[in-house]
Formats: C-alpha cells, sequence, structure tokens
C-alpha cells in the first residue's frame, strides 16, 4: 500500500498532457490549498513553456523526467490512446492517479489499469467532470427519490482542432453516459444507437438511446456539427420536469399539475463552484485519507463500456459498480 504525504506535507501533484484540459489541471493544481505543482510534461516544447512560464512550475518533456523530480500524483491529460502506459508507468512507481475521462481507449485497456492500481494500493480516480458541475449536483438533488421515467441530454458544439483520435461518443457521450447512470443508481440495459461520420475520420454525430435496468428511457444527442456548445438536461419524473443548462447553470423545475394542465415553476439554488477545481479537491482527498474516490475506475469502465457498444464493439461483462440511487453504495 502506497504512504500518502501527512496533512501537513504538500502533496506533490504533476500533470502529463498540456492541451486545452491539461492546461486547466495546472492552472487549478497550481491554487489549491496544501498542494505544489510540481511539473509539467508535454513533448510539445512550445505547450511546455507557455504554461511554466505563466505558472512558475518546472517542465519537462517526458513523463519518466516528471516522475523522476519526486511527484505524489499525477493528472493525465493526454491523448486517450496514452491513458494506459501512463497510467501504468506510474501506477508502477506508487503514484496515485487521475485519469481524465475516458479511462483508456479500450474495456480491456481499462481492466488492466484498475487491476494495476489496487495491486499497487494506489488512488484512481476518472476525471468524469460533469459530476462537479453544480448544476448537475442541482438536478440530481431535485430528483432525490423520485420515480425518474426518462431523461434526455444535449451535448453539441463544433469540431475541436486538436481532436483525433477519438469521436464524440467516446470524447462528449461518455460524460451523458455516466451521469444517467449516476441519476438513476442504475446499470444501462438496452442500446439503440445512430452515428455517422460526416466531417471526421471517426463519428462525429449520434442519436443514442438507452433504457436502464430500473426501467428509465435515455437519450443522447451529440455532435461537432453545431457551431456554437450547447449543454442541456431534461429529466421527467412521476412529480415533475427538471430541465438544466449546464453552461449558464441554471436549473429549473415544474411541478404540482393541475387537470387543467397548467402548473408551478421555480428556479432552482444552484451553488458557484469551479466543477475542475471541485473534482481535483476531491482527488486530493481520496489521495490523503485513502477513501474511495468519487469517481473511481469500476464507473469509469462501465460508461466506457457501453460507450464501446454504442459503437459496435462488444466485451465480456464487466465487474459493475454497485449504485444506489444519486451514487455509489
Amino acid at each position: 500500500m502506497t504512504q500518502s504525504p501527512s496533512p501537513s506535507t504538500p502533496l506533490r501533484i504533476g500533470v502529463v498532457g498540456l492541451g486545452v484540459m491539461g492546461k486547466n489541471h495546472a492552472r487549478v493544481l497550481s491554487e489549491l490549498p496544501g498542494v505544489v505543482l510540481a511539473g509539467v510534461a508535454d513533448p510539445d516544447a512550445a505547450q511546455v513553456k507557455f504554461v511554466t512560464s505563466r505558472l512558475g512550475c518546472p517542465g519537462f518533456a517526458s513523463l519518466e523526467e516528471l516522475m523522476d523530480a519526486g511527484i505524489d500524483a499525477l493528472t493525465i491529460a493526454a491523448p486517450t490512446q496514452l491513458h494506459t502506459p501512463i497510467a501504468l508507468a506510474a501506477i508502477a512507481r506508487g503514484i496515485h492517479v487521475l485519469v481524465e475521462k475516458p479511462i483508456a481507449q479500450a474495456v480491456e485497456e481499462g481492466r488492466r489499469i484498475i487491476e494495476a492500481a489496487e495491486k499497487a494500493g494506489v488512488t484512481l480516480m476518472i476525471g468524469h467532470v460533469e459530476r462537479f458541475n453544480p448544476a448537475v449536483q442541482s438536478i440530481r438533488q431535485a430528483i432525490a427519490g423520485d420515480d425518474i421515467l426518462s431523461i434526455q441530454i444535449t451535448r453539441v458544439g463544433p469540431f475541436p482542432p486538436r481532436m483525433s483520435d477519438i469521436g464524440v461518443v467516446i470524447d462528449l457521450a461518455v460524460h451523458d453516459i455516466d451521469l444517467i447512470r449516476w441519476f438513476t443508481g442504475s446499470e444501462i440495459a438496452e442500446i439503440q444507437p445512430q452515428t455517422n461520420s460526416i466531417h471526421a475520420a471517426r463519428e462525429d454525430i449520434a442519436l443514442l438511446q438507452f433504457r436502464t435496468a430500473s426501467g428509465v428511457l435515455a437519450h443522447i444527442n451529440t455532435n461537432w456539427l453545431t457551431p456554437f456548445k450547447a449543454r442541456t438536461v431534461h429529466v421527467a419524473t412521476r412529480n415533475k420536469y427538471i430541465t438544466g443548462d449546464l453552461i449558464t447553470r441554471q436549473v429549473t423545475e415544474c411541478f404540482d399539475y393541475k387537470p387543467d394542465g397548467s402548473y408551478s415553476m421555480r428556479h432552482l439554488s444552484v451553488a458557484y463552484a469551479e466543477p475542475l477545481r471541485a473534482e481535483l479537491t476531491a482527488f486530493v482527498e481520496a489521495v490523503r485519507t485513502g477513501s474511495a474516490p468519487v469517481t473511481g475506475g469500476a464507473d469509469g469502465l462501465a460508461s466506457l463500456d457501453i460507450a464501446m457498444r454504442c459503437l459496435g464493439e462488444r466485451h465480456a461483462p464487466i465487474l459493475q459498480p454497485k449504485l444506489v440511487a444519486g451514487g455509489r453504495a
């Protein structure tokens, strides 16, 4: 079992991969109390210089150099196909790991990461950052204990210029697959996917329909064809209808339906917080206390498995995390 630094000792965390998400990881980590941004690594020297000149942290050209500098934990924001070799290399040296979603490019690789982390006794967290979005948390609180009937999620936007290794299902829809599982506390039992490639080598539009084991119907609309970014969630329960904008963080509840078709409506309170900051704070807490992370390897693997099935890939059954309504048991 890897020992974590005492609460009085700063946690030394590194970042590998300096695309948009990696830069944000570095920025947030440099501001967290009790954390030292011990270094960043990327083969692109210009990206390394950009980050180090602004944050004043060491920069390295390779993962090995970063690990040799001495780190307790690592956040992986590299391209998806590199998640497995980077995670396994860090875990082998007893380093706690947060892997940006998806956990890996294949279910079998995700299993290897989980097994290695369990054997080494290190924390493994998957970056399903939407669980830390205050609007998502407000929606989850509003539907808690109610009988969920359907969930509709839209996640669309323009094509990301640096994206080359995955399509919209793995890049975008995996967020919403995770939310469907989290909201319902139930695994996805039936899948009806429709995908197409219009401008990209991989799918850039997808309409995904699901039925959970508990009977909830869910629909995801996602693409890289929309000129503007939109992130919306609609949840119908037996007693209310919730709409949420995950960008503006406005959440509305319709309730108290009347026979004449009228109803009451109110805007729900949404906390102000940066989702990534909340996620990384939770990662630090899990590392320091040895507690189970909010989004562990099993959750990441289950959501990846559903995403891969949407793309027509079949795998052996995976060990599902035990879920309760609104979260893990």
